[in-house]
């Protein structure tokens, strides 16, 4: 199994400056980079304090210059908010003075804020996405692009840098059966996401192996497909499971937009404790990634970690497990 971090920024209650938040982060990311871990996946989002990092590409430019061996995962480029050839600049630049460290993750995003202040439409967010997605990887292919869609057109144009990778590692971040087919009609791997319970993970995994077998791609199962996954981990059962529980109220209230009244947002996190998150003491978690990684498999972790003691745990006593 390789891992990984799902790196947020997240600044809950505005309790401490943000540089801090920034400096601990970077810090974890530094220990990343000694040894256990092979990516740091960034997280983009706008307008909350879930996690204020809205450049994924300037924060991995930074990341770059703090490491020189885990490789940089963008976790999601949102693609739909930007325009496409500025994309496949920003990210093959960043690849470039990484030496080539780059995992490209893009995705659509479902935050109704940020489609809202960036005017994408929530329907018309899908098409732009792939069109975004499909300009991008041609714009790195092609010595020149000439592009006729929907939403943009070019002529002859040179987009330059072309990323240092070829290929370039792409992943399409899939929480739903529409995007997996899609992905899969492309042939492009996949990203898991961190709030589907684990017996959906396993449906949605089988599903895209379908996909890709019917679409003409055999080789998905030798992929590597990462798999987000929330993680509490304590000295104790159940001290991991207040940290746990603590992280779903932190998630249901500020970003996973549970519907309304306060009977769902209950039961929405008790989803997450019971479902979705992996809690309990180093060797709890352990024989639980364990089992995930024969059932589901699971053989690449994106771990988003819901407390600092919980990065602790998982570098020093959970990988070393299963290493």
């Amino acid at each position: 199994m390789k891992f990984s971090v799902l790196q947020f920024f997240s600044w809950p209650g505005r309790r401490v400056p943000l540089t801090t938040v920034y400096g601990r982060a970077l810090e974890r990311v530094q220990i990343m980079d000694q040894g256990g871990y092979d990516a740091v996946w960034l997280a983009e989002h706008h307008f909350s304090t879930y996690s204020v990092c809205p450049s994924v590409h300037i924060m991995g430019m930074h990341v770059a210059g703090l490491t020189k061996n885990i490789r940089i995962g963008t976790g999601v480029s949102l693609a739909a908010f930007y325009h496409p050839l500025r994309l496949a600049e920003e990210v093959a630049l960043l690849d470039n003075l990484s030496g080539g460290r780059v995992n490209w993750g893009a995705g659509r995003g479902f935050d109704r804020k940020e489609m809202e202040v960036f005017g994408v439409g929530a329907e018309d967010s899908y098409d732009r996405f792939r069109e975004n997605v499909e300009i991008v990887l041609a714009a790195w292919a092609d010595d020149r692009l000439t592009h006729r869609g929907r939403h943009h057109s070019f002529e002859d144009v040179e987009v330059l840098p072309k990323p240092l990778q070829d290929p370039m590692p792409v992943w399409i971040a899939t929480s739903s059966v529409t995007a997996i087919d899609w992905a899969a009609s492309r042939g492009h791997s996949i990203l898991m996401d961190p709030h589907a319970t684990h017996a959906e993970i396993g449906t949605k995994y089988r599903h895209y192996l379908a996909a890709m077998e019917d679409h003409g791609f055999p080789d998905a199962d030798s992929r590597e497909i990462p798999v987000a996954r929330l993680l509490a981990i304590a000295p104790t059962d159940e001290a991991a499971e207040k940290v746990a529980r603590e992280g779903a109220r932190w998630t249901v209230g500020s970003y996973a937009n549970p519907g309304p009244g306060a009977v769902a947002r209950e039961e929405r996190i008790e989803r997450y404790v019971q479902d979705v998150i992996i809690h309990g003491s180093p060797a709890r978690v352990a024989a639980q990634l364990q089992q995930l990684e024969e059932e589901t498999p699971l053989r690449y972790l994106i771990a988003s970690i819901l407390s600092h003691e919980t990065f602790v745990l998982l570098t020093d006593e959970v990988i070393p497990r299963l290493a």
